[in-house]
């Protein structure tokens, strides 16, 4: 792989990882709720969990999308009704006045699954060995796996960093509720794309 050709890599691996996106906004919303450190493992489990995925399609995953037509659309059905739940969860994070607290962050395995129904990180993904490991070659997926890696959890912790700042704004349960409603509203918004693509 040539230094422009990873220079390209780096710079669409950062643009991918740090734009809105399903991923982002829950863990800005997880950040708010919850504080930077309760979300580690969050944030840990979309960085690796995405590297195994990047790994797998590349590895011959991106066939299966060639070899059988309708399951990249089963995949949009399914990765819509779960982020349509995940929505919900959203919005429901802050407790009612006087109740509470009974949410917790994504563990890492939460997180790790949430990769494979996430549309924008198989966008990402198919789109990422595609483009720069269109050979295959078990060096060029290694090495679009490991940008990526080492893009994507800086990225993705600005975003929880960015929620945890915001518990200075979100003091009372209604600013709290009002954030977390307008983040699930952000997140299914993140599905239009999806649906008209």
């Amino acid at each position: 792989m040539t230094a422009d050709i990873l220079a390209a890599l780096s710079l669409f691996a950062l643009v991918s990882s740090i734009t809105p996106g399903p991923n982002n906004l829950m863990l800005m919303a997880s950040g708010a709720n919850f504080g930077f450190r309760p979300t580690i493992p969050h944030m840990l489990g979309i960085g690796l969990g995405f590297m195994f995925m990047l790994f797998l399609v590349g590895f011959g995953l991106i066939g299966v999308f060639d070899a059988i037509p309708y399951s990249y659309e089963t995949l949009k059905v399914v990765s819509i009704l779960y982020l349509c739940w995940l929505t919900w969860r959203v919005a429901n994070a802050a407790p009612p006045d006087g109740a509470t607290k009974t949410g917790k962050p994504f563990t890492f395995l939460q997180a790790a699954a949430f990769q494979w129904v996430n549309p924008k990180a198989w966008t990402m993904a198919l789109s990422a060995m595609t483009l720069y490991a269109p050979d295959r070659s078990i060096w060029a997926i290694i090495v679009v796996t490991m940008v990526f890696g080492l893009i994507n959890l800086p990225s993705v912790s600005l975003w929880t960093l960015v929620g945890q700042k915001m518990q200075i704004l979100l003091t009372s349960r209604t600013r709290l509720q009002v954030f977390n409603i307008s983040m699930a509203l952000l997140l299914l918004g993140s599905l239009i794309p999806v649906l008209f693509h």
